[in-house]
């Protein structure tokens, strides 16, 4: 066998292997599976942590709320000096005419002091309490969430940076094999030139189609490198070994009418414009009842110690209700309940756009999904026409039927045609994750990571009908 049909038959073998093994040995570069990745984005991504603290921060609106409902207590004490000096005139019935009155003088200092509590109680404020608890509920009801909604951005985001990571990996080793191909293409150039077959020119063709490939090993290599340190910034960790990853097209619908029934009802986003309607509704009631009568019960209890040089102790206590009605505030009070209901006005027109962008996204996620789908089985006819096309031009350019160039150019098209196929199984993989997250389902839960999941209404139930404390449940 001839030198050049060796190396056409070493060329083959390794053009048909590269593309089967481009993500295979980019895994073997690095050692996590896609779950565990997003395991832990989900654990240490800031973003998200950030997120439980808001919610946390939340939960905290229903007891201050729920204080409505309860006792104010407060005592109080008062200590102090005084100096008295008081000068009286006496005349008595018996007094001569003309006779000089008596004059008395009584004078002396004090420390006065003493100790009080009062209890007020409101029995009635226009339901503001009621009101105020129901709103704060819908607000932690809300702010879960937008937690989901940041949980599957964090996920999604986490699957799109370990398949770049992947993608990216393969595609620099594709590179460098075009590289490889490269150099011993211009080989076998300059063997032919000595021989005769060629040109000048046809060497130098070679020689600048290999520095294009070293170029664009080097970008490669950049898009490399970026996709790991975008992978650190969303996992949290240095990326090791990387496995290949399957698609979840099992825990989306088989139909797309069905994806938008469930985009359009589960979609946090939906889900969380929802919940500010029953918000801003709420204020407006909070707001009317402002206008009506308040109900307050007080009870007070008081001792002072020498209030006055001749009282040594006094002891007072008493209890009483308040009614309180509103008539005019100089109108400030209306002019609020008129600001709330043009903001429920604009929640109900948030909800329809929060339900249009749910529909329209569950549309784009199913359409990109599907083409995605196609391209695979594309790109792979692609990849083996442009093998089958790549033999049959150096067989003819051996022949002197072809150009050097012909051949330069279709082993480029045969390196586009193998990146064409790890973008194609990138997107397929990633898309998929888009689709769950467009309808709502993108979650630890559905995807069973094998992580603890961080359950909120935990902290909320610890915090919920909490009378007293500074201390978070954590210990802070």
């Amino acid at each position: 066998m001839s030198e050049t049909m060796r190396w056409r038959t070493k060329s083959a073998v390794g053009a048909a292997a590269v593309i089967a093994g481009a993500v295979v040995s980019c895994a073997q570069t690095f050692a996590d599976t896609l779950e565990s990745a997003m395991a832990q984005a989900y654990v240490n991504n800031p973003q998200l942590n950030a997120q439980r603290a808001v919610v946390r921060a939340t939960d905290e609106g229903v007891p201050s709320a729920l204080a409505g409902y309860r006792p104010r207590a407060a005592v109080t004490a008062n200590v102090g000096m005084q100096s008295l000096s008081t000068t009286t005139r006496e005349i008595g019935s018996s007094t001569p005419a003309g006779a000089a009155a008596s004059y008395f003088t009584q004078s002396g200092a004090n420390t006065p002091h003493g100790v009080g509590a009062t209890v007020t109680q409101t029995l009635l404020n226009g339901f503001q309490t009621s009101n105020r608890t129901r709103l704060a509920e819908n607000q932690v009801l809300a702010a879960r969430e937008t937690l989901r909604n940041i949980e599957q951005t964090v996920l999604l985001s986490a699957a799109t940076a370990y398949m770049n990571l992947l993608r990216d990996g393969a595609i620099l080793e594709l590179q460098r094999s075009n590289v490889d191909v490269l150099q011993e293409q211009l080989r076998q150039s300059r063997q032919r030139l000595q021989s005769g077959n060629v040109t000048a020119t046809d060497v130098s063709q070679s020689e600048s189609r290999l520095e294009v490939g070293r170029t664009q090993v080097f970008a490669a290599q950049a898009n490399f490198e970026t996709s790991k340190a975008v992978y650190r910034q969303v996992i949290g960790v240095d990326p090791g070994k990387l496995s290949s990853a399957a698609p979840v097209d099992r825990f989306t619908p088989n139909a797309l009418s069905a994806a938008i029934a469930a985009g359009t009802s589960q979609n946090p986003n939906v889900n969380a414009a929802q919940y500010n309607v029953d918000i801003a509704l709420l204020q407006v009631k909070i707001n009317e009842g402002a206008l009506l009568p308040t109900v307050t019960l007080q009870g007070s209890v008081q001792k002072n110690y020498e209030s006055a040089l001749n009282s040594l102790q006094t002891f007072n206590a008493s209890i009483g209700g308040q009614v309180s009605v509103p008539i005019y505030q100089g109108g400030a009070e209306f002019a609020s309940i008129r600001q709330a209901k043009e903001t429920h006005g604009q929640r109900q027109l948030d909800l329809d756009v929060a339900r249009d962008q749910a529909r329209a996204i569950v549309v784009q996620a199913w359409a990109q999904l599907d083409a995605a789908k196609s391209s695979i089985e594309s790109t792979k006819g692609q990849v083996k026409a442009a093998e089958s096309a790549l033999n049959g031009v150096r067989e003819e350019a051996r022949l002197g039927q072809r150009t050097t160039l012909d051949v330069l150019n279709a082993q480029q098209e045969l390196v586009s045609a193998r990146i064409a196929v790890v973008v194609a199984q990138r997107d397929r993989l990633v898309f998929s994750y888009g689709l769950l997250a467009a309808i709502g389902r993108l979650s630890p839960q559905v995807l069973g990571l094998p992580v603890p999941k961080y359950d909120p209404v935990v902290h909320y139930q610890q915090v919920r009908d909490s009378w007293a404390g500074v201390r978070t449940p954590d210990g802070r």
